[in-house]
């Protein structure tokens, strides 16, 4: 059901094991090594473009967290209407929540597919999903595209001691595989080499988690489900990673501390591109600002329609006086006094005075 999976990935981990076999030999456990964690490093390079839309379609997330808001608070008694503008806001803004979820959703089949290949270069348990073959039999037999050649050499790699196959709480009777292919290991050999990687795997796991925390914005680590992530991504995967170890092959602990090790470069080259193309973005918006601001020393020009205010100004008639513009009662007002029958304006300071210096 699951060869589609299966081929593949095993296919990609003979390539790798070939091209560091030349280097290293066929037999080395440091290339067996590198070919799982090419493995991970080929897959990780297929799906970088979906990781930095994943890192994008978080950051637009986090960014539409007040809008969220407001509408769940706007239609808290009515889920229907919040669904639909949720949608509405995420299709005007190019959101899709699925793109945060696709690189996981990928690396789960493939880790799930190395774990089932690594495991049937050792037949020999009886458990859930083994075969029962006898140590011969499983020699002799291929896995997937490696031939039986490749089986044994894989039994016979060695990480100081160690099967990359084996694990802490294998049974006896799984280990005998081992015995015509460089001899039994022990569990002191297998836990010298498996707990250092479950030590490195749980802390890299949490400073990963971490980086990523402190990226959100306090808004979004103010959300209560974000919250509970966190807290998880921050120390119960990373205890899981410790607590399952002595479960776990020691490729498959390689597997781990290979993908934290790339995920860690690339969130810092990711993040740091998009903390560039910020800046350059709020730069671009100050150089077009300035280039629209008036210079220095020049008054702005107001480009509002200016109403028509009446002119203030007295053009002098022939007789030497300054006629002002207007109507008769403005410039009577403004003048003072009044006009004589010939139209000529009385002195503005006839008054009383003037009478009474007469009497």
């Amino acid at each position: 059901m699951l060869d589609i999976i299966y081929w593949p990935v095993s296919a990609i981990l003979w390539f790798w094991h070939k091209a560091f076999g030349f280097v290293f030999g066929a037999d080395s456990g440091l290339t067996w090594s590198l070919a799982v964690v090419f493995l991970v490093f080929t897959l990780r390079l297929v799906l970088y473009k979906p990781f930095v839309k994943q890192v994008r379609t978080t950051k637009q997330m986090q960014e539409l967290q007040p809008q969220i808001k407001e509408l769940q608070k706007k239609y808290k008694n009515d889920r229907e209407t919040m669904a639909r503008e949720m949608q509405k806001l995420q299709k005007e803004h190019g959101f899709n929540p699925l793109m945060g979820c696709l690189p996981v959703l990928v690396q789960v089949p493939v880790f799930l597919g190395l774990f089932h290949v690594l495991r049937s270069f050792n037949r020999t348990g009886h458990g859930w999903g083994q075969l029962g073959m006898s140590a011969y039999d499983n020699a002799h037999t291929p896995n997937y595209i490696f031939s039986a050649t490749d089986v044994q050499s894989f039994l016979s790699a060695r990480i100081f001691g160690a099967p990359i196959a084996s694990f802490i709480t294998a049974p006896s009777s799984e280990m005998e595989a081992f015995a015509d292919w460089g001899g039994t290991p022990t569990k002191l050999n297998i836990a010298m080499i498996a707990i250092p990687l479950m030590i490195i795997a749980g802390l890299a796991t949490h400073f990963n988690a971490r980086a990523s925390v402190q990226r959100q914005t306090p808004e979004a680590a103010a959300n209560p489900q974000a919250a509970i992530m966190n807290k998880l991504s921050l120390w119960v995967f990373p205890l899981g990673v410790m607590v399952g170890g002595p479960f776990l092959m020691i490729g498959i602990l390689l597997y781990w501390v290979a993908n934290n090790i790339w995920t860690y470069g690339q969130q810092h080259l990711v993040f740091g591109r998009m903390e560039k193309e910020d800046e350059e973005r709020k730069q671009k918006k100050l150089e077009l600002r300035a280039q629209n601001a008036p210079k220095p020393g020049v008054k702005p020009v107001d480009v509002r329609k200016k109403q028509d205010a009446p002119a203030d100004d007295a053009t002098p008639s022939a007789n030497g006086t300054a006629a002002t513009n207007g109507t008769p009662k403005q410039s009577a007002k403004q003048g003072g006094g009044k006009r004589r029958p010939g139209g000529q304006q009385r002195p503005g300071n006839r008054g009383r005075a003037n009478q009474k210096r007469k009497r």
